[in-house]
């Protein structure tokens, strides 16, 4: 079984910046499947944000288009998602997996913004 681990978290105010990083503990996980970040906040269901596939091509969801941006560094084998001008309402736990998600769910990362 494939072990997610998300980082990078923390609390930041409107209109600020983080960067996410995920681990695989099988780093064939990102030649093999798309992957992405997925949040989810309190009371609500979990959504896709972004996604890359194998050959690179990426894909966001419309309320985190041209804020946020994922990547992945093959050699380092992790996923990562740059997340700019951040808003209120990006306040979740962020965490990684395949497009759509076939592993196990990690810990996942708080991302906070509030002033």
């Amino acid at each position: 079984q494939v072990q997610l681990v998300e980082s990078g978290g923390g609390s930041v105010l409107p209109g600020g910046s983080l960067t996410l990083s995920c681990a695989a503990s099988n780093s064939a996980i990102f030649s093999l499947y798309a992957t992405g970040w997925y949040r989810q906040a309190p009371g609500k269901q979990r959504e896709v944000l972004a996604g890359i596939t194998t050959n690179g091509a990426t894909q966001y969801a419309d309320d985190v288009q041209g804020r946020f941006t994922i990547s992945r560094d093959d050699a380092k084998n992790t996923l990562y998602l740059q997340l700019n001008t951040l808003k209120p309402e990006d306040s979740a736990v962020y965490y990684c997996n395949t497009v759509p998600d076939t592993f196990s769910w990690g810990q996942g990362t708080q991302v906070t913004v509030s002033s």
